[in-house]
């Protein structure tokens, strides 16, 4: 007979007929052993197991996934913490480690580390996420301002990493170096911001990633560089983290950036009391919370009232609000500031200001002078 060929019908998709094959495989073996009705229970059993959802006893279970771990293992893991309930049936064994083995074909996909599931997962969303290495992430925030010896610990403190590890990469010189940063440290270049880590990561990873973050914000803060502020990168940034340290006020940023920038400009010291205060935890490995005349008037490099310019590396990690205030001051009059203890700050065009200006808000302690 002559006509038209008839269409060859679509192959079922893959995974179907593995599904498919399992069904038949148990529905055979069962029907053998026990069956028509044990075969129907078995089949049922091992839908139930697929399509139910459990949660776990506390809402939220977490498990650490060995290097290693076989579907077996992981099987009873899971079952341990109250994420699936396996059923075992006869001559198959384990229903995970059937579906796991003969359909999914997880056991070399399996990833290693700490997961987390909260509320009501189905064994086949569970697996999904251990075999796209979805692991727990920890959320560690770093603050602008803070210095490497404040940031490093904050990672030991959320499980993630050792503060110790950290910190000898973050002084290393060699390691600095070759992330591009010409500096003695990372003082400055771990950008402060949130960071969500997993456990076990290694310790020059997370340092890549601050030293990431800040390449980030460094390019968005040149983008608006001010015509004829030469300031070198390294300069820019010490710069930056002074104005950091002075206001926690985003407003006030600018202005104190153009108090300095016009102190450096008339090749004024700079009479800051961060930079002291940085001084002295050099000099003495820590600060008592104290500022003395003695600690004014002290030599040394980071001690802005004994030295002009600007010291030699930044004393804190800036944000990017306090890069952009660096590189793009606006113009003003001012050559002197004061807190007025709460936050804010007095801004002065000479010294006959400043004098009032100290007298009103602080304790007239030392004055400021060229």
């Amino acid at each position: 007979m002559s006509g038209a060929p008839r269409p060859i019908p679509d192959k079922p998709p893959i995974d179907l007929m593995k599904r498919l094959l399992l069904i038949a495989l148990l529905l055979f073996l069962l029907v053998v052993l026990a069956g028509g009705g044990a075969a129907l229970w078995g089949y049922g059993q091992y839908r139930d197991f697929l399509s139910t959802p459990i949660t776990p006893p506390d809402g939220e279970a977490a498990i650490d996934v060995k290097p290693g771990t076989s579907l077996r293992a992981l099987g009873r893991q899971l079952e341990e913490a109250g994420l699936i309930e396996d059923v075992s049936l006869p001559v198959v064994g384990s229903v995970f480690y059937l579906w796991a083995h003969k359909v999914e074909e997880a056991g070399p996909r399996i990833r290693a580390g700490e997961y987390l599931f909260e509320g009501p997962h189905r064994p086949g969303e569970i697996l999904e996420d251990i075999i796209a290495g979805r692991v727990r992430t920890y959320r560690i925030t770093v603050a602008e301002g803070l210095r490497l010896d404040e940031m490093m610990p904050l990672f030991e403190e959320a499980g993630v990493a050792s503060a110790k590890e950290l910190l000898d990469l973050v002084f290393d010189r060699d390691f600095v170096s070759s992330l591009g940063i010409e500096a003695d440290s990372l003082e400055g270049y771990f950008f402060p911001t949130t960071y969500h880590l997993p456990k076990g990561l290694p310790a020059r990873r997370i340092i890549e990633g601050g030293v990431s973050h800040f390449q980030s914000a460094w390019r968005s803060a040149e983008a608006q560089r001010r015509e004829g502020i030469e300031l070198s990168r390294h300069e820019a940034v010490t710069l930056a983290s002074i104005i950091e340290k002075e206001t926690g006020q985003a407003h006030e940023r600018p202005k104190i950036s153009c108090v300095f920038h016009n102190r450096l400009q008339d090749n004024w010291r700079l009479q800051t009391d961060p930079t002291v205060i940085y001084a002295k935890i050099l000099r003495h490995g820590e600060w008592d919370g104290r500022l003395t005349r003695n600690d004014l008037e002290t030599p040394h490099p980071y001690n802005t009232y004994t030295m002009r310019g600007l010291p030699p590396g930044p004393i804190a990690s800036p944000g990017l609000e306090a890069l952009k205030a660096a590189l793009n001051p606006p113009d003003c009059p001012y050559y002197f500031f004061v807190s007025r203890n709460d936050g804010t700050h007095e801004f002065c065009v000479d010294y006959a200001c400043h004098t009032r200006a100290v007298r009103r808000w602080q304790n007239p302690r030392y004055g400021m002078d060229r």
